[in-house]
């Protein structure tokens, strides 16, 4: 009998030992992809990107995935079209923006700046088409393409939102806007509920 249990005792031994096993994995394996997450979703200037989206009425997590698309963080990111900083302004659209706001001194490579007119942009694209999509596209794409766009009905069925992106690079750009979008929603809920 005590033979029997002996057995018995060793073989839930085994057993437990084999849970205690798979859970560390398992918490150790939810670590590791928390790291690699969030190392792919950073949160690089938060509270700037927080005060300049609240200031401007945007949702945080729009903006963050602008700003991932955009520039990768990046603050000294220049394009080939020349767009500048982490949202990627171009001198004629921040000219543009300085007169709206006033501004007479400014550096696109200043986070506080770039931010601050690239939201102010963002806002006013937003106000002017009154769909998000459409909105997003002519940040990547221009204002004025967009324009011309929603009149043309191989583009557009009720000149609010376009049925085609012509360029690929803009399709490209939503799609990756979208996906970031879904992901910062996921993984910051609480940080980017204000």
């Amino acid at each position: 009998m005590k033979k029997n249990i002996k057995g018995v005792f060793n073989a839930f031994s085994k057993i437990v030992w084999l849970y205690v096993i798979v859970l560390i994995l398992i918490v150790v394996g939810f670590c590791v992809y928390r790291v690699c997450i969030t190392k792919a979703y950073p949160l690089k200037y938060k509270n700037e990107i927080c005060y300049y989206a609240d200031n401007y009425d945007l949702d945080r997590a729009l903006v963050l995935s602008v700003v991932k698309v955009e520039s990768g963080f990046d603050k000294n990111a220049v394009s080939g079209a020349g767009a500048i900083g982490l949202m990627q302004i171009t001198e004629k659209t921040g000219e543009y923006i300085a007169s709206k706001l006033g501004v007479l001194d400014y550096d696109l490579t200043n986070v506080k700046d770039n931010l601050n007119f690239g939201c102010f942009y963002l806002k006013y694209l937003l106000t002017k088409f009154s769909d998000i999509q459409t909105a997003l596209i002519a940040y990547n794409a221009g204002e004025g393409r967009v324009v011309k766009w929603l009149k043309d009905s191989k583009f557009s069925d009720d000149g609010i939102r376009l049925k085609t992106i012509p360029y690929k690079e803009t399709r490209d750009y939503i799609t990756k806007i979208n996906k970031n979008f879904s992901k910062y929603k996921e993984l910051y809920k609480n940080f980017l509920d204000k």
